[in-house]
């Protein structure tokens, strides 16, 4: 059952955030959250042999001490991921979840995400990891491949919560917009929010007609959805609405509709992650 809020914290500055976002969503969905900390491979206990060209009995007593020294450090770190778990489960309890559960993983995150996605209604991730490089502005490597590898949404908390009203969701008649759509149709996170779908580009009868379906479906719904047809780039547009017009978050398709299939998300995507001081949404 897709019930699960899946919310993956690491200890960044962005873990309070997601905690924040994935209360936020369980309190408009009902659903549960559960809390992930994944310990990497490269966390993992070092084996490599450091004692070099020694005579044995100095070369087998260095061995058995930094044998000892791995096993500690695999305990530190491991004590540290369930350190993280628990104040990420209090944040979240102090922001009013009753249901909440805690995960430590071993091993790679787009693997641990792959087994047990099938019980998330999204996946809460932070824009970048504790490892990231905040001054080149990079987005997180894992979040890249985490939101190639899901098929649940995902949901990228930005910095710092902050209370959500408006919703602008970017729609160019793609698949993952389309899914996008309907995924805003389907679920109680959206009920009673105030919805702008927007097609970025030239003024054509089918763009037209893709945003007449959408505010369709989203109505049928009983979401009255706002639509508008806009000139110019999409990343530029959509970042300038979202700046000047108070959206706290937007939803968009993964993939662009004329994609190169690749295995890198849209460049407006990964723009839009990249700039907004808001949630994204993806949608595969």
């Amino acid at each position: 059952m897709t019930t699960k809020i899946i919310a993956l914290v690491d200890g960044s500055i962005y873990s309070e955030s997601v905690c924040d976002h994935a209360a936020w969503i369980s309190g408009r969905t009902g659903s549960p959250v559960e809390l992930i900390h994944v310990l990497g491979r490269r966390e993992a206990a070092e084996t490599r042999d450091l004692s070099g060209s020694i005579r044995l009995g100095a070369r087998s007593a260095l061995l058995e001490e930094l044998a000892a020294l791995d096993a500690q450090r695999a305990k530190l770190i491991a004590h540290r991921g369930r350190a993280i778990l628990e104040d990420a489960r209090a944040i979240v309890a102090r922001d009013g979840v009753a249901e909440v559960t805690t995960r430590l993983r071993h091993g790679d995150i787009v693997e641990a995400i792959a087994e047990i996605e099938a019980e998330a209604r999204v996946i809460v991730v932070g824009k970048r990891g504790e490892a990231a490089d905040f001054a080149k502005g990079h987005l997180g490597s894992n979040l890249e491949r985490i939101v190639r590898a899901a098929h649940r949404p995902v949901f990228v908390a930005s910095r710092a919560f902050r209370p959500i009203g408006k919703v602008l969701v970017a729609y160019d008649g793609g698949r993952s917009a389309m899914k996008a759509v309907d995924h805003i149709a389907r679920s109680p996170l959206f009920a009673g929010l105030s919805v702008t779908v927007v097609t970025v580009g030239s003024d054509t009868a089918a763009a037209r007609q893709g945003l007449g379906d959408a505010a369709a479906l989203l109505k049928a719904a009983g979401i009255e959805a706002e639509t508008r047809l806009v000139p110019g780039q999409p990343d530029a547009e959509l970042g300038r609405m979202v700046e000047n017009e108070g959206f706290g978050m937007v939803v968009m398709g993964a993939y662009g509709h004329s994609r190169i299939r690749s295995l890198v998300i849209g460049s407006t995507t990964t723009e839009m992650v990249r700039s907004c001081k808001v949630p994204v949404v993806l949608m595969r």
